[in-house]
């Protein structure tokens, strides 16, 4: 047991939960055990707030998640928000007009609201992906019915479509970042807006240095957690990317790898 570990951040998609977007027992056993001793367990997702908070509930526990891949923290009691990474309409646009002219779907991000571009989108098949994801998806009011400031833009499709997206995107000039956080998602975001800038904000802030930090994730848009803590940890469902970022390896997702990373780590 590492007593030294204060703080560990989870990724939630393909880490922390099975392929069908279920909290495994174990899994959730497991982490009560380490928050029992002291240990602050703070879900670091690229899921939205209103997607993320309902599984801290189900694991009995309050506190701080990291949400929009690091653009918005917020803290679960009160639904507070306690930072943004924004984004100008003037950034936004010209990635707008490419998906409306490639025909790519893509919907916009505050920190409690997702907006798709027009109503005819919303099929039920795009509804229904929306709600595995706890989400109701709203029409975008325009820029001047917008009350909130953006902090992501999402695209998705297939995963060789994504493929080509990528690729395209990797010809720009960019004033904001953009990360692949799924073979089938593409997000776009401010370019200080990652889950390992926000994991160091909230851990300085609580006096934690990166040594007292786990963390835990599968994918690229987890790299800057994984490489930030003192110790990060890969799924084997990993990219080898990630892998080789990471200091150790786990089991997979679907075999409860993060049961596996705690027990070894933290109990």
């Amino acid at each position: 047991m590492r007593t030294d570990i204060k703080m560990v951040a989870l990724d939630m998609d393909g880490t922390l939960l099975h392929d069908d977007h279920t909290l495994s027992d174990q899994n959730a056993e497991t982490i009560r055990k380490v928050a029992q001793q002291g240990v602050e367990i703070v879900l670091c997702t690229g899921r939205s707030p209103s997607s993320t908070l309902p599984y801290l509930e189900q694991l009995g526990l309050e506190g701080i998640v990291i949400t929009h891949n690091g653009a918005a923290t917020i803290a679960s009691n009160g639904r507070r928000n306690l930072h943004n990474f924004t984004m100008a309409r003037k950034q936004l646009e010209v990635y707008m007009s490419y998906c409306r002219e490639q025909h790519v779907h893509f919907d916009v991000n505050t920190a409690f609201h997702l907006y798709v571009d027009s109503v005819e989108v919303l099929t039920d098949e795009v509804l229904d992906l929306y709600k595995q994801f706890l989400i109701t998806p709203q029409v975008f009011p325009g820029w001047d019915g917008l009350e909130e400031p953006l902090l992501k833009l999402t695209m998705s499709g297939m995963k060789d479509r994504m493929d080509l997206v990528e690729a395209e995107l990797n010809q720009w000039t960019h004033e904001l970042q953009f990360i692949r956080s799924g073979d089938y998602f593409i997000d776009v975001m401010h370019p200080e807006a990652t889950k390992g800038n926000a994991l160091k904000q909230l851990a300085q802030s609580r006096g934690l240095d990166r040594h007292n930090i786990l963390a835990i994730g599968n994918y690229y848009n987890d790299m800057t957690m994984i490489q930030y803590a003192g110790i990060g940890i890969a799924m084997d469902n990993s990219p080898l990317d990630v892998k080789t970022a990471a200091d150790d390896i786990t089991l997979t997702n679907n075999e409860n790898g993060v049961h596996e990373a705690l027990l070894k780590y933290c109990l």
